[in-house]
């Protein structure tokens, strides 16, 4: 975590570096490292929200090339894997009932919906993941469109707080 004050004393690309594990979304992390600076932390976040509010299903599509399916966790040292494998941390990958049915459950979102099955996973059971997953391959295709977004805009928000602090 680096505070605030740091933040804004870094290059524009440092900047933009130091965002770009929170999405994979380029344009957000430029446009809050082109902000700068920041009065307060609250006003990045408000800023951050803000930005996310035009994503649509390109930035999802975007976002989804550094999200591993639920229930896999990412190999490798890259700062999104590193961060997916935190926020899984919950799914408990030794329980073979929950872990085919995740698989079983990936497969049938993606082929209704052509991507993977987004969730912000910190703080949720694999359990409530996998009820998620059941209940969201319901959904049209442009509700869950909502619901995906809705989700990376959380995960992308916790991912932030945890990068700036005061």
């Amino acid at each position: 975590m680096i505070a605030l004050k740091h933040f804004n004393q870094l290059s524009g690309p440092e900047a933009a570096a130091l965002l770009a594990p929170c999405v994979a979304i380029p344009g957000w992390a430029n446009a809050l490292a082109d902000g700068r600076p920041w009065r307060t932390r609250n006003d990045l976040l408000h800023a951050a929200k803000h930005l996310m509010q035009a994503w649509g299903e390109t930035e999802l599509t975007q976002a989804l090339s550094a999200h591993p399916r639920i229930g896999e966790k990412p190999a490798g040292e890259q700062a999104h894997a590193a961060l997916s494998r935190q926020e899984q941390g919950d799914v408990n990958e030794r329980d073979a009932r929950l872990a085919q049915a995740l698989r079983e459950g990936n497969a049938r979102y993606e082929a209704r919906f052509g991507r993977v099955f987004l969730i912000r996973a910190k703080g949720r059971s694999g359990e409530e993941i996998l009820q998620a997953l059941s209940r969201r391959s319901g959904y049209s295709e442009r509700e869950e469109l909502q619901e995906a977004l809705a989700q990376l805009r959380e995960i992308t928000l916790l991912r932030l707080e945890g990068v700036i602090g005061e």
